[in-house]
């Protein structure tokens, strides 16, 4: 992150426009990006509704709100500022990676999964989208879906540890538990932290092991 002094620098260069071109989109727009980074959130947002009311097809502008209201726990207004970015710019994926996953944090799991495969329609290499996808499944307890899903995710990224713990719970919940084992090992040696519960729930079905992953250094998630 720049150092306190470029921020003001910048910051200063960006009112001087202002001061020249009163209500000038771009400079708006940079003056909330530089808050945001800063994580000076009311004055980003503030930067941003200007941005917008003086240029209304600034989608990015909506974008950035919708990820402030996120750090600021506002779902609805995430809703609503990727709705109003998509809306402008319609084959904006990540907008609609966006929406569902706030839809999925909000219980609105029919939105949620109705964006996340649009947003992969658009962009299939969303790898996020995808394992919002899979846990979407498994809220609507459809965990052959959750599965497939997870495996798809996969294909595109790998080592992706995320997708590998989550599929790993998903084969768990399906009684596959030899498939869960080599999934959650896979996410072990990437890194990922795995719940310590969900490891002592797969010790039983490890065959000649002896606590070999007991969870030690894990931290829970």
């Amino acid at each position: 992150m720049p150092e306190a002094q470029d921020f003001e620098a910048f910051i200063a260069g960006q009112k001087r426009i202002l001061a020249e071109n009163p209500g000038c989109a771009t400079a708006l727009y940079n003056l909330g990006v530089s808050y945001m980074q800063q994580g000076k959130w009311d004055e980003a947002i503030a930067a941003f509704e200007e941005a917008i009311a003086s240029s209304g097809r600034m989608f990015e502008a909506y974008v950035n709100l919708g990820y402030i209201y996120w750090q600021k726990g506002e779902l609805e207004k995430v809703v609503e500022a990727n709705a109003r970015a998509i809306a402008i710019e319609p084959r904006y994926a990540r907008g609609y990676a966006n929406l569902g996953f706030a839809y999925s944090q909000m219980g609105r799991t029919e939105e949620a999964i109705a964006a996340l495969e649009k947003a992969i329609e658009l962009n299939p290499r969303i790898v996020q989208a995808w394992n919002n996808l899979a846990n979407c499944y498994l809220q609507q307890g459809d965990i052959d879906k959750a599965i497939a899903t997870g495996h798809k995710l996969l294909e595109i990224a790998p080592d992706f540890a995320l997708g590998h713990n989550n599929l790993a719970y998903a084969y768990y919940l399906n009684g596959d538990f030899a498939r869960a084992i080599e999934h959650v090992d896979r996410a072990l040696e990437l890194g990922f932290e795995v719940h310590t519960e969900f490891l002592k729930k797969l010790q039983p079905y490890r065959k000649g092991e002896s606590g070999s992953h007991s969870g030690q250094g894990f931290r829970r998630q």
